[in-house]
């Protein structure tokens, strides 16, 4: 056992051993210390904390000799001897079979470029709130982007908590998230084009762009869900086109649709029909996708390859830049301003409900018609005595 049996020895001029059983096993650990009987004495101790530690249950073998071969093999969760960086990357790549690749790719940015160059090298089990936190405020970003990264982190170690058998004993983000005071939020970004730039754009636009321009705004319809049609999505004689999938560029055929509600039938109107009529000559006979890119007569790989041919457009056409998405806010003031009901217009879109709807796009709704609530009135005042501006109400006498 060593030393006079007190489990301590020296092992070489400049180590000494310690002995101790641990889950049964007889255990040599050296620890850098000449042999000195300082020294010993100071071993003794260390050994005595030990045996302390395993018998109240909070003994951790990784954290006692991180550079023991024994670490691995005592380690209770095996994120105490597994890094950050290789859990992750394991991480990441199942979730490749449970989500859209447009949603792993934003995991991989955010893993990639955020939360491995901080804690890649730390072991799983060593990763803190408190670090978390104060990596946190020094970030100079968004609320949002916080709230996203806290989010991918926050399952990545919630799976490794409910892993069999655990990789760590608790989440250490569970149930916290961290944001920052921010001012008053920018005026939002949606700038719909006009009628005027609309007509410039498509004049601007090769044929097939511009058919499909045309029927974004006019359907509201996302480039993703654009881009992922077919021709048998369209039924001619309901006058709809069915949205049920959609096509991102980190994708490598359509997938399923942003959200539930994302699945849809949109109302076709004569500008959207026109735009899929005069699309009929270059594609409708393949029978397979509704648009292509003009320059390789195939499906438009996501929404890349389209900001190419439509920023040359805008430029040709001198309206000022803004993103293809801007189309479907287009739509959206443009069915509001006219007075189509808040709801009818969530549909079209594929909002879960009108509140989304109206919060974005509520200051375009008063312009709908200047002479609102007279409806009503018309309605439901019919035959009621109007009392003139100066006069009171006389009260009846008894």
């Amino acid at each position: 056992m060593g030393r006079d049996g007190r489990g301590v020895r020296p092992g070489s001029s400049s180590t000494i051993v310690i002995s101790f059983t641990y889950k049964g096993v007889e255990c040599r650990e050296r620890i850098q210390l000449p042999p000195t009987k300082p020294n010993l004495k100071q071993a003794e101790l260390i050994r005595s904390e030990i045996l302390l530690a395993i018998a109240r249950g909070t003994f951790s073998y990784e954290r006692a000799f991180p550079d023991s071969p024994r670490a691995a093999k005592f380690a209770e969760f095996k994120a105490e001897s597994h890094l950050v960086s290789d859990y992750l990357e394991a991480w990441l790549e199942r979730q490749k079979k449970l989500l859209k690749a447009s949603t792993v790719d934003g995991y991989r940015k955010i893993i990639c470029y955020h939360l491995i160059p901080k804690f890649g090298k730390k072991k799983l089990a060593e990763v803190t709130r408190t670090e978390f936190r104060t990596w946190l405020e020094g970030m100079d970003c968004s609320n949002k982007r916080l709230k996203n990264i806290q989010s991918v982190a926050r399952k990545a170690f919630e799976d490794a908590v409910q892993d069999e058998p655990p990789l760590i004993e608790k989440n250490p983000l569970h149930g916290w998230t961290y944001a920052k005071k921010e001012g008053p939020k920018e005026e939002d970004d949606v700038d719909p084009f006009d009628q005027t730039e609309q007509a410039a754009i498509i004049a601007a636009l090769p044929d097939q762009a511009a058919n499909m321009i045309q029927f974004a705004f006019w359907t509201g319809l996302r480039t993703s869900e654009l881009v992922a049609l077919d021709w048998s999505d369209v039924d001619w004689l309901k006058g709809v086109v069915s949205i049920r999938r959609a096509l991102t560029t980190t994708a490598d055929a359509p997938e399923d649709t942003k959200t539930k509600s994302s699945r849809r039938d949109v109302k076709l109107n004569a500008p959207a029909l026109d735009a899929l009529q005069a699309q009929k000559a270059h594609t409708y006979l393949a029978g397979k996708e509704v648009f292509q890119n003009p320059r390789t007569r195939e499906r438009w790989a996501g929404d890349l390859p389209i900001r190419v041919v439509w920023t040359r457009a805008l430029k040709l056409a001198k309206v000022k830049y803004r993103k293809p998405y801007q189309t479907r806010h287009t739509f959206a003031s443009m069915m509001l301003s006219a007075g189509e009901h808040p709801m009818w217009v969530a549909r079209q879109m594929g909002h879960s409900n009108q509140t989304t709807t109206i919060r974005v796009y509520a200051r375009w709704m008063p312009n709908a018609d200047c002479e609102a609530g007279g409806k009503a009135v018309e309605k439901f005042a019919a035959g009621m005595r109007r009392l003139s501006v100066d006069s009171e109400p006389k009260i009846a006498e008894n």
